[in-house]
């Protein structure tokens, strides 16, 4: 059995060298990044038997992505586009500390991935799943995409896959009234929800102490587990009645994109390996603390690392 099939879009990441402008440099560094898919290699980085399903043009620039994830260990379940105007998606990250601060730059419309449709796609690697694993950056890309969604997570919850859902807002993409909408039409196929404090005001109108939050949505859509992360304050989960708290390691941030997607790598990983909650909120922070130290999306790191950066510090608060 596979332990974790995630499903979405993963771009060509473009940097220049750090300190420079995308007006002005002659380089960019080139890497992948994509919420689901670094999820997938976190996780597959700890050990998981981790798959990626997606859709990408056949062309060089596709078969670069794969490579790259499949250099991690990532199984792929691709369907391949071989239309003339079929494209990938890129954006472009620009580094910069205060007071300019980072810039994103996106260029992904019309992306081979937007008409990803299920029969295209290896449901059978769905049904045999431990974990089915997407984010609301995937249904906001398409009215095709959040079709496919939908059909992908019915698909997990009819076969007894647990499925896991990151909130994971972007205004670039549609708007808190869209998005509430999107993510609620989803809630019913959805087992285990991730959701950033700020994403839950923003979209879901959530506020409050984060118990209360995570409270209330478990209440109001019969998730089983809800964990609510908070940046530098740390996370905070119910399941089944029980609330559990997790702090943040610290670590030098050299690169902070892709920290939430690693904090979910790590937290699935170690629940597909037998961790409880507490256990597993321990080793998505220290993976998400990791992350933060290497630049590009993707969380290379090792389970010894993580293990180290836990310590002796796994179970967090419980109450």
């Amino acid at each position: 059995m596979t332990d974790i099939v995630s499903f979405g879009e993963t771009m060509l990441r473009l940097s220049p060298p750090r300190g420079e402008r995308l007006e002005r440099t002659r380089e960019l560094d080139v890497q992948a990044g994509g919420a689901e898919s670094n999820v997938a290699v976190a996780a597959a980085r700890l050990g998981a038997n981790s798959v990626w399903l997606s859709k990408l043009p056949e062309s060089p620039l596709g078969r670069r992505l794969v490579s790259e994830l499949r250099s991690h260990g990532v199984r792929t379940g691709i369907a391949w586009d071989d239309a003339d105007e079929t494209r990938l998606g890129t954006y472009y990250l620009e580094h910069g500390g205060r007071p300019r601060g980072t810039n994103v730059i996106y260029d992904r419309a019309d992306a081979a991935i937007t008409t990803a449709t299920p029969e295209e796609l290896p449901k059978a690697a769905v049904r045999d799943a431990e974990v089915f694993y997407t984010s609301g950056i995937t249904p906001a890309l398409s009215e095709t995409l959040a079709e496919t969604t939908a059909t992908l997570l019915q698909t997990a919850r009819e076969n007894g896959t647990t499925t896991a859902f990151d909130l994971n807002y972007r205004s670039k993409l549609w708007t808190p009234e869209e998005a509430k909408a999107g993510y609620e039409a989803l809630f019913p196929h959805i087992d285990v929800l991730v959701a950033a404090e700020r994403d839950a005001a923003t979209c879901l109108g959530r506020t409050g102490d984060p118990e209360t939050v995570a409270r209330g949505l478990a209440d109001d859509f019969d998730f089983e587990t809800v964990v609510v992360t908070r940046s530098e304050r740390g996370s905070l989960a119910v399941s089944d009645g029980q609330v559990y708290e997790q702090g943040v390691y610290a670590a030098d941030t050299y690169d902070a994109i892709g920290t939430g997607d690693a904090f979910v790598g790590g937290f699935l990983a170690k629940r597909v390996d037998g961790g409880n909650v507490p256990e597993s909120l321990a080793y998505g922070a220290a993976t998400a603390s990791l992350k933060r130290t290497i630049d590009g999306d993707l969380a290379v790191v090792t389970p010894e690392e993580v293990a180290s950066v836990v310590g002796d510090d796994a179970g967090g608060i419980s109450r």
